[in-house]
């Protein structure tokens, strides 16, 4: 016997799918988490697994691994404290930023204050010009006081961020040999050698958010890491990328912020795969763990990609799968400010304590409880029996800020619902608008611990086509650790004209990109050449950002200027509606992206319906501020073609299913919930 192992690590759940490479057959099973402890999520999972399937942590021949644990960290903002070392007279990098406001449209937004505050940013004497000559090489004197005041200020890193690092990183480099000799135990962070690319801020924000996670993530791999050995696990172990595909663990440890977005991502490529397969081929994805909302555009089950994907209040600019993350998870805590407004998040509960209503000594009114005081979850158990929901608790959670807002618990749990939804349509609302999307020609994917419990309520609001709710939500994100491939990402900066005589120069530099990939390839212990995507950044004389253009190798190898040219014309008339075929063009980066394919699940058609479906109890639920008799259904006793009408719930072991009064569902082949507002 031999299988494949997914896991996601949420905020509150770590979920589980196992697929059997003898009969393909895919389980599943979610365990709370222990951001205290952890590690002992996977001991417990693989216990329950073998007590209940019979497999032995021998017997998996492949472990992949996806968790939240960066992209929470800078959502909480309880990462470590770290210092910031930058040239002299750039200290204020983190601090003017681009200049803009988070919202342009809203003269009372405010940028958020840096992840390092200023008192804990150094300059350093050094200098690099643009062309990669050092004018002047950091002095240790100067460095060596730097490094005094990091430590008395108890600060447990340092991220070195110098001007013009990505033409050369030789500064970068000899500030941190210096480091490591005088203060080893100080963790350093290079920015040329986490994402070398061009724009200070840019490369200063990401190297910055890097060294932020970077002593949480390290110590949850190697936690992760000694406890799958000690069971036995002897196959390869790989995490989760933000592009989408996944790394080995050695990897993960040196380049940890290509992982900030593992688990989110994990779910986008979870979702576009089962999209696909069950012929959707236009859906924005909702995964709702119990931390944050993250929403993402797959088109075709491919999923959009970029950089400068928002991480709670901070861009990040590495390759990622583009997804939009806000801190309204089934876990957020409800609160009133100051001036007496209710607020959702982005506290959350986690798993410890937990909500109210999970019985773990939570207090705190979130999400979860508020859906709980409304009667629409908890009828049965959740989380494969791991949690009994308390409606008693979800309601005394929510008592006190229901007496302070002068209303009843029920209202209040409504006006929690709909504040965190409307958080949701703000996030959403953006990401259509940059992609020039019609929300109401794709259907939302549902999945995480609660999306299908928020779905119906956010796609009413953006007036989408429906919602479909795969057979096992809970666990999507599991499954997309599955079905990633290997990948990575090598890039270049090139700022220079395209030109034949420009472009002829490039080839070294595809060469040797090349080269790198198929390296990297080779020490993932993969066998064959992989596939390879070649794309250039680049822009019209004088624009300040720039278009990702797809280009043929071919193109650089035989300078052909023209062609290359002619493709970024292309791509800025998709975009835009407009080229300038007249101008200038300049290539910024040289972007290759290396995948390696790994073997996908086929899905499993489910049994057609051959008897009426029966609810096994009738609820009062609450809508919309009313009361509803509302049925609830077991989701193991569906069948291909079984339909109902809102309200209703649909429990089962990995979630709960939300249908509002107004919405119609019908059960497809693959066993998905099609949920569509109802025609009157």
């Amino acid at each position: 016997m031999s299988y494949r192992v997914g896991v996601d690590v949420g905020g509150s759940f770590t979920d589980f799918a196992v697929l059997d490479e003898a009969t393909h057959r895919l389980s599943t099973l979610k365990v709370f988490s222990r951001p205290d402890a952890p590690g002992e999520e996977i001991l417990l999972a693989l216990e329950k697994l073998r007590a209940r399937d019979g497999i032995d942590p021998a017997d998996i021949a492949y472990f992949t691994h996806g968790t939240t644990v960066g992209v929470n960290t800078v959502i909480q903002r309880n990462g470590d404290d770290i210092a910031l070392f930058t040239t002299r007279n750039f200290e204020d990098v983190l601090d003017v930023a681009r200049l803009k406001i988070p919202q342009i449209h809203n003269l009372y937004s405010v940028r958020p204050k840096p992840l390092i505050s200023r008192e804990r940013v150094f300059g350093i004497r050094e200098r690099t010009l643009a062309t990669g000559e050092v004018a002047e090489a950091p002095d240790e004197v100067d460095v060596a006081m730097a490094v005094r005041n990091v430590i008395e200020r108890g600060c447990s890193g340092i991220v070195l961020a110098f001007l013009h690092s990505y033409r050369n990183p030789a500064n970068e480099r000899a500030v941190k040999a210096m480091i490591e000799r005088m203060a080893p135990q100080l963790n350093v962070i290079s920015s040329a050698e986490t994402w070398p690319v061009i724009r200070e801020y840019e490369r200063t924000i990401t190297a910055v958010i890097s060294g932020y996670v970077q002593p949480r993530v390290s110590n949850y791999l190697n936690r992760f890491e000694t406890v799958l050995r000690g069971q036995g696990i002897a196959g390869p172990l790989t995490i989760t990328k933000s592009n989408g595909g996944v790394m080995g663990i050695e990897q993960a440890h040196r380049e940890c912020v290509q992982m900030i977005l593992s688990g989110t991502a994990s779910g986008v490529i979870g979702a576009g795969h089962l999209a696909r397969a069950s012929g959707f081929d236009r859906i924005l994805s909702l995964d709702i763990g119990g931390t944050s909302a993250d929403v993402a555009v797959i088109i075709d089950g491919q999923a959009q990609y970029g950089v400068g994907e928002l991480i709670g209040d901070f861009q990040i600019h590495i390759p990622s799968v583009s997804v939009s993350s806000v801190g309204q998870g089934g876990g957020s805590v409800a609160w009133l400010d100051g001036l007496g407004t209710l607020h959702v998040g982005p506290e959350s509960a986690g798993s410890t304590p937990g909500p109210a209503c999970y019985g773990r000594g939570g207090k705190k009114p979130t999400i979860t409880d508020a859906m709980a005081a409304a009667n629409l979850i908890g009828h049965m158990p959740l989380g494969y029996g791991a949690v009994t929901v308390d409606h008693a608790a979800a309601r005394a959670a929510l008592k006190p800020l229901a007496e302070a807002l002068g209303t009843h618990v029920e209202t209040l749990a409504g006006n929690i619902v709909d504040i965190s939804v409307s958080g949701m349509y703000a996030e959403v609302s953006a990401l259509v608008s940059r992609y020039a999307i019609d929300p109401r020609e794709f259907h939302l994917f549902a999945f995480g611990g609660a999306g299908a419990m928020l779905a119906c309520f956010l796609a009413r609001e953006l007036d989408m086509k429906g919602v479909v709710v795969p057979p096992a939500p809970g666990v999507v994100s599991a499954l997309g650790g599955l079905v990633a491939d290997l990948k990575n990402d090598f890039i270049r900066t090139i700022y220079g004209d395209v030109t034949p005589d420009d472009i002829a120069a490039l080839v070294p530099v595809l060469d040797g990109l090349e080269a790198d990939a198929r390296a990297w390839l080779h020490a993932q212990a993969w066998q064959g050449e992989g596939r390879m995507r070649l794309t250039a950044d680049m822009r019209y004389l004088g624009q300040s950002f720039e278009i990702e253009t797809e280009i043929d190798p071919s193109w650089l190898r035989e300078a052909d200027a023209e062609a290359i040219v002619s493709a970024f014309h292309r791509e800025h008339e998709r975009l835009y509606g407009h080229a300038d075929e007249n101008a200038a063009v300049q290539m910024i980066n040289l972007r290759l992206v290396i995948t390696g394919e790994t073997r996908k699940p086929e899905l499993v058609e489910i049994s057609p319906a051959d008897t009426p479906l029966e609810p096994a109890m009738t609820v009062e639920g609450w809508f919309d501020g009313r009361s509803w008799a509302t049925p609830v259904y077991r989701r193991d006793r569906f069948g291909a073609g079984h339909r109902l009408y809102g309200p209703a719930i649909i429990a089962q072991d990995d979630t709960t299913t939300v249908v509002p009064p107004g919405f119609d569902l019908v059960v497809d082949r693959f066993g998905n919930l099609i949920i569509t507002k109802a025609e009157f």
